[in-house]
């Protein structure tokens, strides 16, 4: 993969494909030997998620992330008109490879529950799904920005934590998602 996205008028170089997810696709870009998440908004329907303006849903929940002092990587830049997000890249596995790959260690759940403890106290929910957390120098990154208000259904206790070890969910999700 070599094509090249603009960001505000900027170039960048799209190596490869990081990931899809509701709200988008991310690359991982390059500039002058510098590697960024390149965020391309895009609009396909998801039955599950109802979106209203999803760029600047994107840099509104950054900004209350930001109020939780969890690690995320920093917006460097956001193209209002092409909606694109420039992001800091965190390099590192995911937990949901750790886990398919028997590499978790209790210490990255630990620090999970810290994190919820901080975004319950914000009066907000996360995406806790594993492929949104990656391990840096043993520590994790919440490298979604996707944020919601508080529900006792969607926390990390009674959702989340289903897919952070090989649960019978976890299991189901990788013979669905080949």
């Amino acid at each position: 993969m070599s094509e090249v996205m603009n960001v505000n008028q900027t170039e960048y170089r799209i190596t490869k494909l990081l990931g899809h997810g509701k709200g988008g696709y991310s690359y991982l870009a390059e500039k002058d030997e510098k590697q960024y998440v390149l965020k391309q908004i895009h609009h396909e329907p998801c039955d599950y998620y109802q979106f209203g303006n999803k760029i600047e849903a994107e840099r509104n929940d950054y900004h209350r992330l930001m109020g939780t002092g969890i690690r995320i990587p920093k917006m460097l830049d956001i193209d209002i008109e092409n909606e694109r997000i420039l992001k800091e890249y965190i390099d590192g596995p995911t937990i949901f490879d750790l886990v398919k790959q028997d590499k978790m260690k209790d210490c990255y759940l630990e620090q999970m529950r810290e994190v919820a403890a901080q975004v319950y106290a914000c009066g907000l929910n996360i995406d806790y799904f594993p492929t949104n957390f990656v391990v840096q120098d043993e520590l994790i990154y919440y490298i979604d920005y996707e944020c919601n208000n508080y529900m006792d259904e969607w926390n990390f206790e009674n959702w989340g934590v289903k897919y952070w070890s090989k649960t019978q969910e976890f299991v189901d999700y990788i013979s669905q998602h080949k």
